[in-house]
């Protein structure tokens, strides 16, 4: 009852943090925003490897199987942060722009023998946007020297928070050969809200500008599978798989349009509602890790994502009828490789420097979004990590994991992203379970 009641403590502290708008990016305008990175500080130091990761010390939300491996002794909470430098580029124009923001925090702890206990919050997505576009429409004036000049600014935020609870089972572990199976479950909250204003320098032009704004709550299932076999004394393959069950979200997605006249600065205001909700896409993982020793681990993960099959609200006039309507083809597929592993001269060692783990990443993924009608960009990336113990009188099982990381997103014609970002993440691992003999 003791572990429960940490756990549901822990989980009433999440529902009051929400995750920070972390973007600047103008692509958050389309579909769900930016998705958040769902990897923990030692998975972000191999660039959000996870599928396959399986380790005692560590909590792998990414694959609810591997929380069956927590040790048995330890109360395991992670949190983390990050600091974020993006440089955007259009033909030769450039703006940069810095964010910093609490990323996620989580915990996990032994229920019982072969089953583990975890929780956790995290963002979903997040949106954050705010830039403009003009065109010139013509003179006016008697000698033909003032131009009218149309601009649309476009702003946007919110995003998606996540808090979840999740168990993990061993029912088999025989001779070196164990199966785990494991699941999530996710309160999924949030709203965005998204505008077009448009504006003219001539007072004597009716505007028209549209807002979108939709409040989502939901559940979100995730299940996951590890398979793990030993071969001698020193090394393992683990073989991981996970699946999100895809489904719709409550909330129904509004659009307002507003037209207002500039001479009687009267304006009216139609409210227009989506045929449908928000909903969520099935999601795919597989991957595999090999270990050495705990010495050496080198696996491979392959994300799919099938947005292409959500449909998504889209505001247009067809036959002089306006509508706000659902509809398909606005997202795409999105498919994601990555490669990564992990160096530690000696776990066991008394030395602190033999304990230090080096770990790198790297990965490539597809758009989710569509522009205009064509793919949005898509994204490459490589990662550094150090996880450092920290060692004094009373524990010598924590550690920092501090991770760089460089992604670029780009595509013909579209607008190019290069982002460096500094997570920190503290990895408290303290012996809360273990009988004191007392003489």
């Amino acid at each position: 009852m003791r572990k429960l009641f940490l756990a549901v403590s822990a989980m009433a502290f999440a529902l009051g943090v929400q995750a920070q708008n972390v973007t600047n990016s103008p692509y958050s305008q389309y579909g769900y925003g930016k998705l958040a990175d769902q990897s923990s500080g030692a998975s972000r130091g191999m660039n959000g490897l996870g599928i396959a990761v399986r380790e005692g010390n560590q909590v792998n939300f990414q694959n609810p199987a591997s929380y069956s491996a927590t040790d048995s002794l330890s109360f395991i909470f992670d949190a983390g942060v990050s600091i974020q430098m993006t440089n955007f580029q259009e033909g030769q124009h450039k703006v940069n722009a810095n964010n910093s923001s609490f990323d996620y925090f989580i915990g996990a702890f032994r229920m019982f023998k072969h089953v583990g206990m975890a929780f956790g919050a995290m963002p979903f997505s997040n949106v954050g946007y705010n830039y403009y576009s003009y065109n010139t429409l013509g003179q006016n004036g008697s000698m033909g020297t003032t131009a009218t000049i149309n601009t649309n600014t476009y702003k946007g935020d919110g995003g998606l928070h996540q808090v979840f609870l999740g168990v993990g089972v061993e029912p088999l572990k025989v001779k070196g050969t164990s199966l785990s199976l494991g699941a999530n479950v996710s309160y999924l909250w949030g709203r965005y809200d998204k505008s077009i204003i448009n504006s003219y320098s001539d007072d004597f032009v009716n505007t028209l500008s549209k807002y979108y704004q939709c409040n989502i709550s939901d559940l979100k299932y995730d299940l996951g599978v590890q398979f793990q076999q030993k071969f001698g004394k020193k090394d393992a393959i683990t073989i991981g798989a996970t699946y999100s069950i895809g489904h719709n979200l409550h909330g129904t997605p509004e659009c307002l349009i507003i037209s207002e006249n500039s001479q009687t600065l009267v304006s009216d205001t139609t409210t227009y509602k989506a045929n449908g909700e928000h909903a969520l896409p099935t999601m795919i993982g597989a991957g595999a890790m090999w270990n050495h020793a705990g010495k050496i681990r080198v696996g491979v993960d392959y994300n799919l994502e099938k947005w292409g099959s959500v449909k998504y609200p889209i505001y247009s006039v067809v036959n002089d009828q306006p509508q706000y309507v659902m509809t398909e083809g606005l997202m795409m597929d999105r498919q994601k490789f990555t490669l990564g592993g992990e160096f530690c001269a000696n776990p066991l060692s008394r030395t602190w420097i033999n304990r230090v783990k080096y770990r790198f990443g790297v990965s490539y993924a597809t758009p989710y979004i569509k522009v205009n009608g064509h793919d949005g960009p898509s994204e490459i990336s490589a990662s550094l990590g150090l996880g450092i113990p920290i060692t004094n009188g009373w524990n010598n099982r924590s550690t920092v994991n501090i991770s760089a990381k460089w992604a670029q997103q780009n595509a013909s014609g579209l607008i190019k992203e290069n982002m460096f970002m500094i997570s920190v993440g503290l990895n408290f691992n303290e012996r809360w379970f273990a009988k004191w003999l007392v003489q």
